[in-house]
């Protein structure tokens, strides 16, 4: 088993050029901060990794494990031609809200509404990166460059802070080809901060999740539950 420490200032340093233009979109703070950068290092890993470095998974540490995390990288096998990210849907109606002025434009859209029919956006608390994919996709590649991510933003009037998160959804909800959707229980999120503020009637519409749970994801500091 071979362990690789990466450093992140290094990291932060080759990620900040590429993915200044969207921070200022998707950052909590209003201005572009260099520490930020960090948040979208899913985002061009393909650009700062190795090139022997075909695949990765990324998570986040506030997870619980219920099977071998082996089986996860058995979804690479799954993506379809030209997917180059796997990713689960978010599992809160966050982006009901925050897409509610294009939702308010275009009232028959899909774009916020509630699985299986709707596009809810997705959560990155777990990640497959299929960096050769990545690396090779002309589309996804154009998607970086901050012409097109301003393009995006202006359309779906989106403004967000929640980082890789935000860019991944606003990109599949114009080009869903582009990702592997993961099964709820690869990252079932246990967060309800929607359900309290303003979104109760609809809430389980997007926090049902069928299945055996694989994963477990605290999000927003929510108590795992003990087996």
């Amino acid at each position: 088993c071979q362990v690789i420490v990466h450093d992140v200032n290094e990291l932060t340093e080759k990620l900040f050029p590429i993915v200044e233009a969207m921070q200022k979109h998707f950052s909590a703070g209003s201005g572009t901060y260099y520490s930020d950068s960090i948040f979208f290092l899913s985002v061009a890993m393909h650009r700062i990794m190795p090139k022997e470095i075909t695949r990765i998974i990324q998570v986040d540490l506030d997870l619980k494990y219920k099977t071998n995390i082996r089986d996860l990288f058995d979804e690479f096998d799954n993506f379809l031609e030209g997917a180059v990210i796997g990713i689960a849907r978010e599992m809160q109606p966050v982006y009901r809200h925050t897409f509610w002025q294009y939702r308010r434009e275009n009232p028959q859209t899909k774009v916020g509404e509630p699985p299986p029919d709707g596009l809810p956006g997705f959560n990155s608390g777990v990640l497959l990166l299929n960096l050769e994919a990545m690396r090779q996709s002309k589309l996804y590649n154009q998607l970086l460059e901050p012409t097109m991510v301003q393009k995006l933003t202006e359309k779906y009037h989106f403004k967000g802070h929640l980082g890789d998160q935000d860019f991944f959804t606003m990109v599949g909800m114009e080009h869903p080809e582009l990702f592997h959707v993961l099964d709820c229980t690869w990252n079932r999120q246990l967060c309800t901060w929607w359900r309290d503020h303003g979104y109760s009637d609809v809430f389980d519409q997007y926090f049902q999740c069928e299945g055996e749970v694989k994963i477990y994801h605290g999000n927003c500091n929510t108590p795992i539950p003990e087996d």
